[in-house]
């Protein structure tokens, strides 16, 4: 292992110990260490740093300021233990997101999001999860990582209550839902479990597989489905967010 991989794996664990976690940084570091070593680089340097960031082409310029930022970070870290490390000033790459504004569906728009003939399979379970899954978002506001995240223990159907942990910054909160919400998660589990009696996954919402679903697969199913519905033109990739479904949400009745 060379040194940059040992400081980069401490610098790793120092952070999430204190509760980072640094998702983006685990996987983005270790291509820019790959890039330093083909450079025949032992140490960081702002130049190289400025060429490894904006390697990307066709990607927004703030996506290059991000990538500066996670060196820059690093870079810092690795300073104490290595002086010839250089750090990359503040400025260079100036690039800001700017926030776009939130779209705000009708619900015709949720209902067709739920329209279970878009989403055929053999066992029918892709239409209804996702259909309850699309629901979910639209009434209790959170992010797609949390309900894809639920256990079955984390879904009480009596009380009327979903336990998210371990969010972002690290707490967990309680949901109450309303009682048509309820009505339709009892719906999709008795379908889920007729269909996977003996699952042993613990994940409340499952993929046609019986397995937990993945960020990648339901951002993909979105787009796919809102392309299908006429939300977003065949080629369109900034349209409706599923994101946005957040901003829909109120105690309110959930979408049929």
């Amino acid at each position: 292992m060379s040194a940059l991989q040992a400081a980069l794996d401490e610098y790793l664990d120092i952070r999430r110990t204190l509760g980072f976690k640094l998702l983006d940084e685990g996987t983005v570091l270790p291509k820019f260490l790959l890039f330093l070593e083909k450079e025949n680089a032992p140490f960081i340097t702002t130049a190289l740093a400025v060429q490894w960031a904006t390697l990307p082409e066709n990607v927004l310029p703030v996506h290059w300021t991000r990538r500066l930022a996670m060196v820059r970070a690093f870079a810092r870290f690795l300073c104490s233990l290595d002086p010839r490390t250089e750090i990359p000033p503040q400025g260079l790459l100036p690039h800001r997101y700017h926030r776009k504004a939130p779209y705000i569906y009708d619900d015709g728009e949720i209902a067709r999001l739920q329209a279970s003939s878009h989403l055929q399979s053999n066992t029918g379970l892709r239409a209804a999860t996702y259909s309850t899954l699309f629901g979910l978002l639209a009434v209790t506001g959170m992010r797609i990582s949390e309900p894809i995240a639920l256990d079955r223990c984390d879904v009480d159907l009596v009380q009327g209550i979903l336990t998210v942990r371990q969010t972002k910054f690290g707490k967990s909160r309680l949901i109450p839902v309303h009682s048509s919400t309820v009505d339709k998660l009892k719906e999709y589990s008795q379908l889920r479990d007729s269909l996977f009696s003996r699952q042993k996954c613990p994940s409340f919402f499952l993929s046609e597989r019986g397995a937990r679903l993945t960020q990648c697969v339901v951002r993909w199913t979105f787009v796919k489905l809102s392309r299908e519905i006429g939300l977003r033109a065949p080629s369109d990739k900034h349209g409706p967010r599923m994101h946005d479904l957040r901003h829909n949400a109120e105690f309110r009745i959930m979408p049929s």
